[in-house]
């Protein structure tokens, strides 16, 4: 489904409405292709903290040209300063003096991190420069325009060999729907952090190799991309949906080589026969992506029994009680993944979706609740999407899909794949100290935190 609005913009009566009126103006946002280097650029490395000496050999290693001198000519790509050193709020002006310069010097969709120290870690001045640095990451990406991103992610003491994959994803095109995000890496460790928590991988171009994901509600939408992209990156992928999607699901696990489960995860013995098929056909999973989804909309005064315990036994219930089947059957290999799909709707709320939001939110309290139990490396972690163009959001009616679309520091809506690059990312054997997170792909929202 193509951006009307977008297109529209592009043309000679649209440019000069968008100038004279001032109407949104999208960008054509850089999305990644399978072979393309991760970021097609420079990117401007700068800051005063314990990140900063090994900044450069990072993005080195993930094939990234970087430099820590703005060009005398030529154009950004990206820029990554390094904010773990600001220990109170009168130095928190090295922010203007490293961004200010070079703002006017970034390409189209440039992207924007900042690293900095977890403030629940700290205390006195240092804690308040540190939790300042989120206001000023949010801000940016609502003025940064040109399809451009920016991110705050926060290191915690002994996790900085820990951030190479994060740094990949966010500098990449892979994150072309992620802004105004604030990402901890190794916050949720139980203990000190340890350079054998890191996985390795053999072919940094497809990280999931000899790995198992496990995918629900896998035929199509957002559920067929997450399969796809982690099939891209080397996964072998296990699609589970209900009966009646059973022809779409074999079909597109054949053609990736896939296995394929069909059932109903809201029945009784699901999570046991999850568990089951996982062990003895696959010796037990790497990634399990607790996709599938629905809605059933109405009003809460309008609200009947049925929609309500429908949308919580499948977003919340089900996707909590196949978690705890697998983990005490074993079936979840060492530095295993768990990521679960939430909402905007679960972090701003919505109008006729009580049970939808309910249900999405709790999606956030199973990774609160989880982040601190896991062992042997495993990870939990959510995506929150927010207007992503699918088949559904297709029959919104008019005027409400476009106002959901510009609602946004995109003025856009995102596609399934870039709700699939982030779920990868999590995925990612590098990412095992990225625990405890929900990201939104929303393009900054407006709306919630």
């Amino acid at each position: 489904m193509s951006d009307k609005y977008q297109g529209f913009t592009k043309t000679p009566v649209g440019k000069i409405l968008v100038k004279n009126l001032g109407l949104p103006a999208p960008a054509k946002l850089e999305r990644y292709r399978d072979g393309a280097p991760l970021v097609d650029g420079t990117v401007l490395v700068g800051g005063r903290g314990r990140l900063a000496e090994s900044l450069s050999g990072m993005l080195d290693t993930l094939g990234i040209a970087s430099t820590p001198v703005k060009p005398e000519e030529g154009k950004l790509k990206g820029l990554v300063f390094d904010a773990t050193g600001l220990t109170s709020s009168a130095d928190l002006v090295a922010l203007r003096d490293f961004f200010t310069p070079v703002l006017r010097s970034l390409e189209s969709c440039p992207r924007v991190v900042v690293l900095g120290t977890p403030p629940e870690q700290l205390k006195g001045s240092e804690r308040i420069a540190q939790r300042a640095l989120e206001g000023f990451t949010r801000s940016l990406g609502k003025e940064i325009g040109k399809g451009g991103t920016v991110q705050l992610v926060y290191v915690a003491d002994g996790a900085e060999h820990a951030v190479t994959s994060t740094l990949g994803f966010l500098l990449s095109p892979k994150s072309a729907y992620v802004s105004g995000q604030v990402v901890r890496i190794g916050a949720h460790t139980g203990g000190p952090v340890a350079k054998a928590e890191v996985g390795e991988v053999a072919d940094p171009a497809k990280p999931l190799t000899g790995k198992v994901a496990l995918v629900t509600g896998a035929s199509r939408g957002i559920g067929e991309q997450i399969a796809r992209v982690l099939h891209r990156d080397g996964a072998t992928v296990l699609g589970v949906d209900v009966p009646q999607a059973a022809s779409e699901l074999q079909a597109l696990m054949k053609e990736l080589g896939g296995d394929w489960l069909t059932l109903d995860i809201t029945g009784k013995d699901a999570p046991q026969r999850i568990a089951h098929h996982v062990k003895t056909q696959h010796g037990g999973v790497d990634v399990v992506v607790h996709n599938a989804g629905i809605t059933r909309d109405k009003k809460l005064a309008n609200m009947d029994e049925a929609r309500w315990d429908s949308v919580i036994a499948v977003n919340l219930s089900a996707p909590e009680l196949i978690t705890r089947e697998l983990l005490e059957q074993g079936a979840v290999n060492p530095f295993g993944s768990i990521i679960g799909v939430a909402s905007i709707a679960g972090i701003a709320g919505n109008v006729g979706q009580t049970n939808y939001a309910a249900s999405k939110a709790g999606v956030i309290g199973f990774v609160d609740a989880f982040a601190d139990e896991l062992d042997a490396g495993i990870t939990i972690n959510a995506v929150a999407p927010g207007f992503i163009i699918t088949q559904m959001t297709a029959a919104v009616p008019f005027a409400t899909r476009e106002v959901g679309q510009r609602l946004n520091a995109m003025s856009q809506g995102g596609l399934p794949v870039d709700v699939a690059e982030a779920v990868a990312w999590y995925a990612d054997p590098r990412s095992s100290l990225v625990n405890g997170n929900v990201v939104r792909v929303c393009g900054q929202m407006m709306l919630g935190a």
